[in-house]
């Protein structure tokens, strides 16, 4: 993604905030672009932003599953090359672990009716293409997670990526990260996405209250 046309910026209102803008990004995929490719859009969108004149602590990045895996390999990559840090990240039930090393990738494939379908651990297999699961490049998990800005993690404890959050939350706890981790529980793989669940309306809430915590 070399051309900033891919990137769409639009406005969200957000409870005080009547001005916030969001960027989507179209990243590259898999099996066509394996790993680093989106993560390659991923900087690069970062990248834009700030030779557009938007100040690093007015940024908020923001993925669910694997956007949340971007959203976090995104946060290393840009620290690791000594660029300016946002203000914070949000990651919804994000995958941080291709080892698949936590029980409850086994565990939960009955209780998580999304990604228990969908064919999670082939998906893992097409994006590493061969690479290392467990290097830090590759899962996040396993990087030194020293000097990130603030992250809110929202997980349910009955999906299949739990364990993911729960030891990427411990991880950087112990690096002295500011992190949040809030769970539900018997509810859906990105309930957010479900407006009309009550978890969801309630998680929204809660991103909202980090949200304005971290632009104030």
């Amino acid at each position: 993604m070399g051309s900033v046309n891919t990137h769409k910026l639009f406005t969200l209102e957000l409870t005080k905030f009547t001005n916030i803008r969001v960027l989507s990004i179209n990243y590259r995929l898999v099996p066509e672009d394996p790993h680093p490719a989106a993560l390659e859009d991923c900087v690069s969108a970062y990248k834009w932003l700030l030779s557009s004149g938007i100040e690093s602590n007015h940024i908020i990045i923001s993925g669910d599953s694997a956007g949340g895996y971007y959203t976090l390999l995104t946060l290393l990559k840009l620290r690791d090359a000594g660029i300016t840090l946002p203000a914070g990240a949000v990651c919804l039930s994000p995958s941080t672990d291709m080892a698949q090393k936590g029980q409850s990738v086994i565990k939960n494939c009955y209780t998580d009716v999304i990604l228990g379908d969908l064919g999670y651990i082939w998906w893992i297999h097409s994006h590493l293409a061969g690479k290392n699961p467990l290097d830090p490049s590759v899962s996040p998990l396993y990087a030194n997670l020293k000097g990130l800005p603030p992250i809110l993690i929202q997980a349910s404890t009955s999906e299949m990526l739990f364990d993911d959050s729960r030891r990427f939350f411990k991880r950087a706890k112990e690096a002295g990260v500011d992190i949040t981790m809030q769970t539900w529980d018997d509810t859906l793989h990105v309930f957010q996405n479900t407006p009309e669940l009550p978890e969801s309306k309630e998680a929204i809430e809660k991103i909202k209250k980090f949200v304005q915590n971290l632009l104030n």
